[in-house]
């Protein structure tokens, strides 16, 4: 089948073969790029946020804390500033009244909490139970769906690390008494020291990044495409000019050289090799109508 084939065609399968090819392999590494970068970005976002909220926590555990503890005797309502957790929250609560922020999701998923806005659910669930069977996993991260659409989550451990945590989280009878009027007495007890109670997770929107992603891709893609297209044009262009031509005038003029034509010369005053080639071809020629001469004189 590729016997029969013209060199031009020949040559433009052979072109179109390393085009699809090199599409092919640049646009598999291109999307692998661009989504390794768009999940780099999503990370780096969660990890700040995650960041900015631990730095809540220990403001509100180290300084709003020794302030108001006391008053948790004598007030009638209980303050919730008063918990690292509680002030995370509202802080991101606030956060996400911008717009913008408005899908960004975080929250201290807690199997047995005090206040049930905490209750982790069954996805949340495994992730406290996962940190809990395996002690040494200080990060667990991924993609799930939610009702807001794709997110990318980062989930840590929280733990009771200090006695004077389960004063509100180990019996009703040692909590404050605004605390029982505030929450009840059935929710947020049995907590033990050092025991992992909670996931705390920061959920960023992920498909307006991969979209973002996708759409340059299909950007680049169109531009190495364009650009394929046009050296591929460009190369017929002059292969057909420098090549392909100048060997079909050759053919030509051989065609009636092998039907005695002698008047017809290989004209070429070019000096690369399909120029040698017509000038062998010319001497050829001139060989062969000296040895044709000769013949006809023996034969009169």
């Amino acid at each position: 089948m590729l016997k029969n084939l013209k060199i031009g065609t020949k040559f433009n399968l052979i072109l179109m073969l390393v085009f699809l090819v090199s599409i092919f392999v640049s646009g598999a590494i291109l999307s692998r790029v661009l989504e390794q970068r768009a999940q780099n970005e999503v990370t780096s976002q969660a990890q700040i946020l995650i960041k900015t909220m631990n730095s809540v926590r220990n403001y509100t555990q180290n300084k709003v804390n020794p302030l108001l503890a006391p008053r948790l005797e004598t007030e009638s309502v209980f303050i919730p500033e008063t918990v690292p957790a509680f002030s995370a929250t509202e802080v991101f609560e606030t956060f996400r009244k911008n717009e913008e922020y408005q899908n960004f999701l975080y929250k201290e998923a807690t199997l047995n909490p005090t206040n049930l806005r905490d209750k982790a659910d069954s996805f949340e669930t495994k992730l406290v139970e996962r940190f809990r069977n395996e002690p040494k996993t200080k990060e667990l991260s991924g993609f799930r769906t939610l009702p807001e659409g794709e997110v990318f989550y980062i989930a840590r451990p929280l733990a009771i690390t200090e006695q004077k945590c389960l004063r509100c989280h180990s019996t009703p009878d040692q909590a404050p008494k605004s605390q029982l009027t505030t929450y009840g007495t059935k929710n947020g007890f049995g907590w033990q020291l050092n025991e992992i109670i909670a996931a705390q997770t920061i959920s960023v929107p992920s498909e307006d990044v991969f979209q973002n992603a996708h759409q340059s891709w299909l950007l680049i893609m169109g531009l190495l495409i364009t650009i394929f297209a046009i050296v591929i044009l460009l190369i017929n262009f002059l292969i057909k000019k420098t090549v392909i031509q100048r060997i079909r005038k050759i053919e030509k003029i051989a065609q009636k050289v092998s039907t005695g034509d002698m008047s017809a010369d290989f004209d070429e005053k070019s000096h690369d090799e399909i120029g040698g080639l017509a000038a062998a071809f010319n001497r050829m020629k001139s060989s062969l109508k000296i040895a044709m001469d000769i013949l006809n004189q023996q034969n009169n």
